[in-house]
């Protein structure tokens, strides 16, 4: 990805992804019309299982526990940071209570990096708190352990981290070890990125996940629909992937990725 100016302006904004699947753009999608689910949900906890399946356990404090807390608008409507509309409103279920900022920064890494520098923050995980850029520079939280002193932190990673040094920095996994705050990434110049933001299991073992995305322009953060199992969706089957194809991008099943 291509690196930001260093003094880009960060209001809780998050850097750049875009190689959709057959080469569409992400923004011209069809419409959706907006706000069409007549029942919205409070937080990530309380989106409904299948029949069958019951969350995977979560112990106290967990990045998983933390990643279930989040909470949803009360609108399905994504919004780009200049406050339009984004054109694509058919890929998301759900759509996070995070400001998108003013800037054209909330993009696909810099959510994930966000959401896991967030819960290290809150959790007082301070030295955890660290990300690389392409080259292997470290950038770690320093004192003072500040709000402003953690958005100016967030604001330089943002502009010198993406897809590229993140997919680096992160170790490999598979769909079988899926677990909450995994994320599924393509490292590039362009990439894209997506975090895992909940488990679940059935009685066999066999396990279903949902998806968030930021994308580009910078947008709210979203949960995803699943495109290819409407019955299933938001939720996706792991079991039943060769490939995990998302509303606006696919990866392939080597592409899982862990803390």
């Amino acid at each position: 990805m291509p690196v930001k100016p260093f003094k880009a302006v960060l209001l809780l904004v998050l850097i750049s992804c875009n190689n959709p699947p057959s080469g569409k753009a992400s923004e011209t999608g069809p419409a959706h019309p907006k706000d069409t689910v007549a029942t919205y949900f409070s937080t990530i906890s309380a989106i409904p299982l299948p029949d069958g399946y019951a969350r995977i356990n979560a112990t106290q404090d967990s990045f998983t526990e933390w990643l279930r807390s989040l909470r949803l608008k009360n609108s399905t409507t994504v919004y780009l940071f200049n406050g339009q509309e984004k054109k694509n409103q058919s890929a998301q279920f759900a759509v996070l209570d995070i400001s998108v900022g003013t800037k054209d920064l909330q993009q696909c890494a810099d959510a994930v990096m966000r959401l896991r520098a967030e819960y290290l923050c809150e959790q007082k995980k301070y030295d955890a708190i660290l990300f690389t850029d392409n080259e292997g520079t470290d950038y770690r939280f320093k004192p003072p352990y500040s709000r402003p002193a953690f958005d100016n932190y967030l604001q330089r990673v943002f502009g010198m981290c993406g897809s590229a040094s993140l997919a680096k920095q992160l170790k490999p996994s598979s769909l079988s070890a899926i677990k909450p705050g995994d994320v599924i990434i393509r490292g590039g110049f362009p990439g894209h990125a997506v975090m895992v933001m909940d488990v679940a299991r059935d009685d066999e073992g066999k396990k279903i996940f949902l998806l968030a995305q930021s994308y580009m322009p910078a947008q709210d953060i979203h949960v995803l629909k699943n495109p290819m199992n409407e019955g299933l969706s938001p939720w996706y089957a792991a079991d039943e992937m060769t490939e995990i194809i998302t509303p606006e991008y696919a990866f392939t099943l080597d592409e899982v990725r862990q803390w």
